[in-house]
């Protein structure tokens, strides 16, 4: 246990491109492309991190001067990922979490219940974290890790359902997100499609940042969209004209720089990805196995970039509008991108429809959080993050599944269990049917051009 979390605490950059190297050469593809895979992944998440550090550095600033400057009255602060994950690590949870996620893994294999092999090993912070509330709620060490257990067998069941999604809009193919935000709230975004193509006006309009750099010309580049954003932001901020100027130039940055190092880590998985699922067709025949891997693939998408960067301003507006919120959104407004990342696939990458379910997606991502944060705050301090005040985070702190599981083992909260149990639980139920539904025209498509073919 002591070595796994030695190499947790790497961090990403340097334990996934290890994980890849040693699958690298069990798929026997030699030191030399295992290496250079591994190599590539880490230098693509070095620049996704640089990418974050700069949005984190400036807009994350940015944003609290503006709360502050309104005088929103939001007094419990979101740590965001980087400091939720290490809670779920610390936690006594956290030391079989790992294992559990693996396990769980390998039986669904085996029983046929998922296509998905998860090699994603660093986000299984997700499923650790849940376990770890779970635990804290209700002092059980035991059912935190059946908590792990079941966020783990449903996020890899998202990855399934998600797959032609991830193929078909974002070119992945072959390739799975059973990521514990990304494809975890997606649902909503699939109920929400369903119900914008019942509204007559609605249903046509479609905005993305091609139709958009095609109306304005230069003016609706992406590059520009990132730096009138920032300079939005700067003068909410109250910043003067320098600094309003910088943080135009820094988001602008990050509208051309996200996709550029995404490329790395693409750039190494494919070739890994493609021959341990060439493997697994020949042993398995026709079981078409997906590898899980982490949803920062899909920030390589002008419009997940453009969709994270507008959702910025927009979650701290939903965050001021919530009756009672006490949560300032602030250490995940970074990576809001990671919220709704598949959501745009959903979506076919038309803006209008992204923008409704992902203010959908954080109304209730801030308002579980806002709910869990004294349970939030007991675990941080029993794991000796914090040793006064109060914290939340939007990243797991605000997932529906943790909240709900919660919920069931200790029924503090029944009326908000019943509200997130019901609009979840029937988003899931739907999804499952649009899933099966979307399968079933795949495979008459595939029948039509087999026998064209005869």
């Amino acid at each position: 246990m002591n070595f796994l979390q030695h190499i947790l605490d790497l961090g990403p950059s340097v334990m996934l491109p290890l994980v890849i190297f040693i699958i690298g050469l069990l798929l026997r593809q030699g030191i030399g492309k295992s290496l250079r895979a591994g190599i590539t992944i880490g230098v693509g998440f070095v620049g996704v991190t640089l990418v974050i550090s700069l949005l984190t550095d400036n807009l994350g600033p940015a944003a609290q001067d503006m709360a502050k400057r309104f005088n929103l009255g939001l007094s419990v602060v979101d740590v965001g990922w980087p400091g939720a994950a290490p809670m779920g690590w610390a936690s006594s949870v956290g030391t079989v979490a790992i294992p559990v996620a693996i396990l769980v893994n390998i039986l669904m294999l085996m029983l046929k219940w998922t296509r998905v092999v998860n090699v994603d090993v660093w986000n299984i912070w997700h499923m650790t974290f849940a376990g770890a509330i779970v635990a804290t709620a209700t002092g059980s060490f035991w059912l935190g890790v059946v908590g792990v257990a079941i966020y783990a067998a449903f996020a890899y069941k998202l990855g399934d359902w998600f797959a032609p999604i991830v193929h078909k809009y974002n070119g992945l193919e072959g390739i799975a997100i059973p990521h514990g935000t990304g494809a975890l709230m997606a649902p909503i975004a699939v109920v929400t499609d369903a119900i914008i193509d019942k509204v007559p006006g609605l249903k046509k309009i479609n905005i993305n940042s091609e139709k958009i750099e095609s109306r304005l010309g230069p003016i609706g580049e992406p590059v520009i969209i990132g730096a009138v954003l920032g300079v939005i932001i700067g003068i909410l901020a109250g910043y003067d004209v320098s600094s309003v100027l910088q943080l135009g130039i820094q988001l602008a940055a990050v509208m051309v720089l996200m996709p550029t190092v995404v490329k790395f880590i693409m750039e190494g998985l494919m070739p890994i990805a493609e021959a341990a699922r060439e493997i697994l067709d020949k042993r398995f025949s026709g079981q078409n196995y997906y590898i899980g891997l982490d949803p920062a693939l899909l920030l390589g998408n002008s419009q997940v970039v453009a969709a994270s960067l507008i959702f910025v301003p927009l979650t701290l507006v939903i965050a001021i509008l919530i009756p009672g919120n006490r949560v300032l959104p602030f250490g995940d407004l970074a990576t809001i991108g990671f919220f709704i990342s598949v959501a745009v696939g959903v979506h076919k990458g038309n803006l209008f429809r992204t923008l409704i379910s992902g203010t959908l997606i954080m109304t209730m991502t801030i308002w579980i959080a806002n709910l869990m944060v004294d349970v939030h705050t007991k675990l941080a301090v029993d794991t000796g993050t914090i040793s006064k005040g109060q914290v939340a985070s939007l990243d797991q702190g605000g997932s529906p599944l943790m909240f709900i599981l919660t919920e069931l083992f200790t029924l503090q909260n029944i009326v908000p269990l019943i509200v997130v149990g019901g609009i979840y639980g029937f988003c899931v139920l739907f999804t499952y049917r649009w899933y099966k539904r979307g399968m079933k025209e795949l495979e008459i498509e595939g029948e039509k051009n087999e026998s064209a073919h005869t």
